[in-house]
């Protein structure tokens, strides 16, 4: 029997009330919509002075200019095919100077390690 009783009696927790007292929860959808601000609108952003939104998975010029904006995206996808061409050259030219790099320390090491076994032999044969 303990002297000081039960150390480990926890009291029971009172049940606990309801997280919200607003009654929009028992409202219908639309109205939830209309009073909470749930009804947003197609996305909109300003880009580099164009204004654009967002519509079928896209995002369209609301100005409705595509010719000059065809023209630049040609441009700009031309420019970037180049840029991903000639990433690649030298990507192949990097993988070429390592691969060099290691075929002569290679032949270093080898030819460190055959001038230390004849500096070895000499010892030996004097």
């Amino acid at each position: 029997m303990p002297l000081f009783g039960n150390s480990f009696s926890p009291k029971k927790t009172p049940p606990r009330k309801w997280a919200s007292l607003s009654n929009l929860h028992l409202l219908d959808r639309s109205t939830r919509e209309v009073e909470l601000g749930l009804e947003y609108g197609t996305p909109t952003m300003n880009l580099a002075g164009q204004s654009l939104k967002f519509e079928n998975g896209h995002w369209v010029s609301e100005s409705g200019s595509f010719l000059g904006d065809r023209r630049e995206l040609q441009r700009l996808r031309k420019r970037n095919q180049q840029l991903e061409e000639e990433n690649n050259l030298l990507r192949l030219k990097v993988d070429i100077l390592l691969d060099m790099l290691s075929e002569t320390t290679a032949e270093s090491h080898l030819m460190e390690k055959e001038l230390e076994e004849l500096k070895q032999y000499n010892r030996r044969k004097k």
